[in-house]
C-alpha cells in the first residue's frame, strides 16, 4: 500500500486555492451553497466575477460541491 495516494479530481486544487485566495475550501463551500438555484457554470461565473477565482479553481469547487450532492 503507498504511504499517501495522490489526490485526484476537483480536490487536488483545494491546497493552491487556499494558498491563493487565503481562505480554507469550507469558506468557499458555504457561500456557494447560499447561492441556491444556480447552474454549475452560473456559480462558476459568480466566483469569478464576484470574487477574482480563476476558471480551474472556481470549476474545481463547484464541481465538487455538486458531486457530493449540496449544491
Amino acid at each position: 500500500m503507498p504511504a499517501a495516494e495522490k489526490v485526484k479530481g476537483p480536490a487536488s486544487y483545494f491546497p493552491s486555492i487556499e494558498k491563493t485566495y487565503g481562505q480554507p475550501v469550507a469558506h468557499w463551500f458555504k457561500l456557494l451553497k447560499q447561492q441556491k438555484g444556480l447552474k454549475h457554470m452560473e456559480m462558476v461565473a459568480w466566483l469569478k466575477s464576484e470574487h477574482g477565482m480563476g476558471h480551474g479553481h472556481a470549476n474545481a469547487l463547484v464541481a465538487y460541491l455538486r458531486a457530493q450532492g449540496e449544491a
